[in-house]
């Protein structure tokens, strides 16, 4: 298989080091996660994992404080960041992740507006733990995997902080600066601890590598020309073996409305642009508040006891377009209608997990309990109060049982079921003037799925692990982009087809070595859905949903190696390939395109310590050429790559920190990946060009 020969070359190259390298295996520490419900040490997860440290967060935001820049960064299977408020089309392994901040879900089952991505500030998360590929550890929802971002912890004494940044770019100070500013109190007096703090940010105008404005998004929403404020504590009190916890976050962003969008020309190569302008209506806007009520108790019963209650209020507003939108357009407004939607949804729910560690005495762990959740999501049209997506709720139920066994020396086996079972509730409601205005009767359709996953870990050596594991994740499709584009008499919610659950098998083979100084990990994956979702964008530029049979299928690979006692290199290296049923036979004959899977990519760079109080790091991100096919074989899109490179150093100065970075080190011009894959002239995006960002913090 020619795919697979760069990254076992790669992996073979790096691996072949060993013998010039003193074996230092029981000097490497495990790192635990808690991604997988509760604490493991990661040699025993047969998944692939990835854990996101404190220190790599925050010299990834002194770069660029994007979430999905930081992510497309470090994970390379994970897809190239929109640059805007908007994160649809960004993937994990082709398919929806699930975004989660300490465990509370933040994307939307029933209709994803593509704003998960932007739901907390960057500075208030310590840590970031993904599990590539499909699986049913949350719930609902985590098709292409799960990203949990794990808030900051209280200090166990007085600690405070104050971080300052800001940024600009050569072609206009003024317009393109950013500013940020970020303060936080720590603190644990007798058995209560308490950590709090307050986030604003105001970002200016960005330039490509050719000096010209990158164009606005001013429908889907875009950062550029926003201010965000974000507000979080988190306080818990601990006695005995227990302990309770309460976290709020508070985060809101809202575009300024200031600079209106400027069509580009796709087939001529001009990029879309932005001039100073007022805009109609509200600016594109997040608000967002999640709470989750802790409870952990370690010697309940003789096990581990976990209850969550959660939260999240969420109300994402987007932008009205200059000209008025055909989909939006109804003969009782008048002829020339500017509107614009809010997607709402309020999800309530509780996770209960207990844990016990080697049954009647045998080498056998178990973890079980149940999950609750209900989701009521909304889409009216904000100036005149239509519904677009009727209000739906969605209930779920689910128990679960996962068992571990450790009883063959090196080996670790796991197995796990998971019944999910959920009803979906939706009035009759009469669809836009512009979908015909059909009437759809509602109804109550339950579904239900029994979901299994199996895994394994062996330690072949000191240094060698392999592992395996096969997954099945339970998913809602679009169903807000689904109810409001009915366009036909006559039709019911009880026997709508469109409305049957997502259901992703996925498969994963992983190769792992590990010594005191080399890192490397090779793993393929393969997910399948028999009747799954892909977007459609329809000629309005509004994407629909089409649910037919996918296939995905990839390569991950991972490698570091410590070359001196303070030069470090990393390698990251990623391609996929999908493909979809176009025709309805069963057969997957057409390439999936770049609003549905990521595209292959390369990541390399090299950290260095220069002294005490100097570390640098140099990045290069490589997205690699690709041709989309039907299924005639005919292409019908294609991408151009680009490469970026990115150059950052801390310095410990002043009693505190600072930071220097320079983002597109080489001022590429290049046209995002999203925009070169969803090609249309309002939204044909550069990406940004060369910026430099300076930060200081200094903790008392």
């Amino acid at each position: 298989m020619p795919r697979f020969i760069v990254p076992a070359s790669l992996f073979i190259a790096s691996t072949s080091l060993l013998p010039q390298l003193t074996m230092a295996d029981d000097a490497v520490e495990e790192v635990i996660v808690s991604a997988s419900r509760t604490e493991r040490p990661l040699s025993t997860i047969p998944n692939t994992v990835t854990v996101i440290n404190a220190a790599e967060l925050q010299q990834q935001l002194s770069i660029q404080d994007d979430l999905s820049t930081v992510l497309g960064n470090l994970i390379p299977g994970f897809s190239p960041s929109r640059q805007k408020m908007t994160n649809a089309g960004e993937t994990l392994r082709g398919r929806k992740p699930l975004y989660m901040i300490d465990g509370v879900p933040q994307s939307n089952p029933l209709r994803d507006g593509g704003r998960e991505g932007n739901t907390i500030d960057p500075n208030v998360i310590e840590r970031v733990e993904v599990l590539h590929g499909a699986n049913a550890i949350h719930g609902v929802g985590a098709a292409g995997g799960i990203i949990n971002l794990i808030t900051k912890k209280p200090a166990n004494k007085l600690e405070q902080s104050i971080r300052l940044n800001t940024g600009f770019q050569t072609e206009d100070l003024q317009e393109s600066a950013d500013y940020g500013l970020s303060y936080s109190l720590s603190n644990r007096v007798g058995n209560a601890d308490v950590i709090a703090s307050i986030s604003l940010r105001d970002m200016g105008m960005a330039y490509d590598g050719k000096g010209q404005v990158v164009g606005a998004d001013n429908t889907q929403g875009d950062t550029m020309d926003s201010e965000s404020v974000n507000g979080f504590v988190k306080t818990g009190y601990d006695w005995d073996d227990q302990r309770i916890e309460l976290m709020v976050n508070r985060y809101e962003i809202e575009n300024k409305n200031r600079w209106v969008s400027v069509p580009g020309n796709v087939a001529t190569g001009i990029p879309s642009s932005a001039v100073k302008g007022e805009i109609t209506g509200e600016g594109a806007s997040n608000k967002v508040t999640a709470v989750s009520l802790n409870y952990t108790n370690d010697d309940f019963l003789g096990q581990k006891l976990r209850v969550q209650g959660f939260s999240q209020d969420f109300a994402a507003t987007y932008g009205a377009e200059a000209v008025p939108l055909a989909t939006f357009q109804d003969p009782a407004y008048g002829p020339n209608l500017i509107d614009q939607s809010q997607n709402n949804s309020e999800k309530r729910g509780a996770k209960v997990t207990l844990v016990k560690d080697r049954i009647a005495s045998l080498p056998l762990n178990l973890v079980y309990g149940l999950d609750l959740l209900q989701d009521e999501t909304w889409q009216e049209l904000i100036q005149t109060g239509r519904a677009w997506v009727p209000p739906s709720k969605y209930q779920n139920y689910a128990p679960y049982l996962q068992a571990e066994f450790t009883g063959i020396d090196k080996l670790t086996l796991s197995s796990g079921v998971r019944y999910e079972k959920s009803a979906l509730e939706v009035d009759d409601f009469t669809t836009l003037a512009s979908y015909g205005s059909r009437f759809v009767e509602g109804g109550s359709p339950e579904f239900s799925e029994t979901l299994y996953n199996y895994g394994g870990t062996y330690q072949i050596t000191s240094a060698w692990r392999a592992f395996a594991n096969y997954a099945e994740a339970f998913s809602m499709p679009d169903v807000g982009r689904v109810l409001r584009g009915i366009n036909q008499p006559n039709l019911s919610v009880e026997t709508f087809l469109d409305l049957k659950p997502v259901l992703t098998e996925s498969t994963e083979f992983g190769l792992e070595f590990k010594t005191g100084d080399i890192t490397a990990q090779l793993s393929y994956y393969r997910s399948n859905s028999a009747f799954g979702e892909r977007l459609q964008r329809d000629a309005d530029g509004i994407y629909s949903v089409e649910r037919e049979k996918t296939a995905i299928d990839g390569i991950e690979l991972s490698t570091a190696w410590a070359a001196t006692d303070v030069d470090l290199f990393s390698l990251r290296y990623a391609e996929a390939t999908g493909r979809y049923d176009s025709n309805k036979d069963g057969r997957v004959d057409s390439d999936l395109g770049g609003t549905n899977i990521s595209p292959d990519r390369v990541n390399l760079s090299w950290d260095r310590t220069w002294s005490s109080s100097v570390d640098t790091r140099l990045q290069v991100n490589h997205l690699i050429d690709r041709e989309v096919e039907n299924s005639s074989g005919a292409v019908i899109n294609e991408f151009e790559g680009y490469t970026t490179v990115d150059a950052s150093a801390t310095i410990a100065a002043f009693n505190g920190q600072i930071s220097l970075a320079l983002q597109n080190l080489t001022d590429e011009y290049y046209f995002t990946y999203y925009s070169q894959s969803s090609p249309n002239n309002i939204r044909n995006f550069t990406g940004i060009g060369r910026s430099l960002s300076l930060g200081y913090q200094v903790r008392f």
